[in-house]
């Protein structure tokens, strides 16, 4: 599948600059004060270059949350077991969690993707996409969380659901994520992608005490040692399979995917930007194709900002808790 994989790699493309003056001048020659509208003037500038200098197009747009459940949550690093996943896609299909409304209220399409939940199946639903990988990944305080496979089966179904909304007419994607224990593996990334420490990026996630902070601080140093082979590499798939989740791969792969179709990709949250840096490294081009506005709170992170270090920024990560 390595060779599906850099069919997309080579499709994907950087954007025209030379369209950059065209574009400001439309929107210096509105009836405001130039640059009076910020970060909204920055993301109509990259959505018109992404679309190659055509009217910026941002309806329809389509939220994929993607889930997955993680052997590492053996390890105690949250408050919740992983049926809490099971009951969340249900709630999703059944529009009772906050990214339902939120949908909603920006007149966004919402799709739920089983890409590797425990447990069985579940009953048909039109807004379910359901590609489970396998029913979780292993432990990676033991071993590598996925095999190569598994990640780049995940990686490609990413790109397949950029695909597929680019049939359906979708112009912008938005990536969303659920797993239980998954800021565990989406910290275990940030420290090998960009080189820092567990202690000063490790957080509370779903309100662990100071005590079962340090414990999850240990569990991905870990994770780091028991796969310093892959870490070592460089490789970024090997670094995602060995610590990643099947929900982070496949959204890295929607980032990718989005990339080559020329779709705006709206990165939303800690897991997320996981996401955004593995596929960033597996490919640098794709920094082109995400929003970017804002970044992740400083007060999430007991660092400096993450995408502050080495990382560009991508669109709205909102900084949730890992």
């Amino acid at each position: 599948m390595r060779s599906e994989l850099k069919a997309t790699l080579d499709a994907i493309c950087p954007l025209d600059r030379s369209l950059t003056a065209r574009g400001q001048a439309h929107l210096d020659n509105l009836t405001k004060p130039k640059g009076s509208l910020g970060r909204l003037e920055e993301l109509a500038l990259q959505l018109f270059l992404i679309q190659e200098g055509q009217w910026p197009q941002a309806d329809p747009m389509r939220i994929y949350t993607v889930a997955g459940d993680h052997g590492v949550n053996d390890e105690g690093v949250s408050l919740f077991p992983q049926e809490v996943t099971r009951q969340m896609i249900l709630n999703f299909l059944n529009g009772g969690a906050g990214i339902n409304v939120l949908a909603a209220t920006a007149d966004a399409q919402l799709y739920v993707v089983d890409a590797g939940s425990c447990g069985g199946g579940y009953d048909e639903h039109p807004n379910l996409i359901q590609e489970k990988i396998a029913p979780g990944t292993a432990n990676l305080a033991k071993g590598p969380a996925m095999t190569e496979e598994q990640c780049l089966k995940a990686l490609m179904l990413g790109v397949s659901l950029a695909d597929r909304a680019l049939a359906d007419g979708v112009r912008v994607l938005g990536t969303g994520d659920m797993g239980i224990s998954n800021t565990t593996p989406s910290t275990a990334l940030y420290c090998a992608y960009l080189g820092l420490d567990p202690a000063d990026v490790t957080g509370p996630g779903t309100g662990l005490d100071k005590e079962a902070v340090v414990r999850k601080v240990d569990v991905i140093r870990r994770g780091l040692a028991v796969n310093a082979g892959a870490v070592d590499s460089g490789d970024p798939v090997a670094i995602l399979a060995a610590l990643g989740g099947l929900e982070i791969a496949t959204l890295a792969g929607l980032v990718l995917g989005g990339a080559k179709n020329r779709q705006l990709v709206c990165v939303d949250g800690f897991i997320s930007t996981a996401a955004y840096a593995a596929a960033w490294k597996i490919c640098p081009t794709v920094a082109e194709y995400p929003g970017r506005d804002g970044q992740l709170r400083r007060s999430d992170l007991r660092g400096p900002g993450l995408p502050s270090r080495d990382m560009p920024r991508p669109s709205r990560p909102w900084g949730f808790p890992r």
